[in-house]
């Protein structure tokens, strides 16, 4: 599926391999649009989910409205880069996208972060 991300049009599932081939650590990454549906990406293959399907469709609801609430500091704080929150079995960060769109990434608590962040924004922007 080809979509804009960031200033390009660009195939959105060979992004998220992008971001999955960054480190054996990532687990998921993905497209969710402003609904809250994954359209591109999923889960590195031959990992199981953490999360029921059903789970899954409602962390993709509340990504997307959580994106969409920060733009409102947008004109005071800048636009937000990536979010990211450590929890005891994953790190989450999204990326949001500039479309109405946000790439969704999970890994391994172990994972740099930090460089992994700034590598996934060299890839989205």
């Amino acid at each position: 599926m080809k979509k804009n991300v960031g200033e390009g049009l660009v195939d959105l599932n060979a992004t998220c391999k992008n971001v999955l081939d960054l480190d054996d650590k990532i687990r998921f990454a993905g497209i969710i649009n402003e609904k809250g549906k994954l359209v591109a990406g999923g889960l590195r293959s031959g990992l199981k989910s953490l999360e029921d399907p059903k789970d899954d469709e409602m962390l993709f609801m509340e990504l997307a409205l959580r994106v969409k609430m920060r733009q409102e500091f947008d004109k005071q704080l800048g636009t937000v880069k990536f979010s990211l929150s450590m929890r005891e079995k994953v790190i989450v960060m999204s990326f949001p996208l500039g479309n109405s769109q946000v790439l969704y990434v999970s890994a391994d608590r172990n994972l740099d972060f930090a460089s992994v962040a700034m590598k996934i924004l060299e890839i989205v922007q």
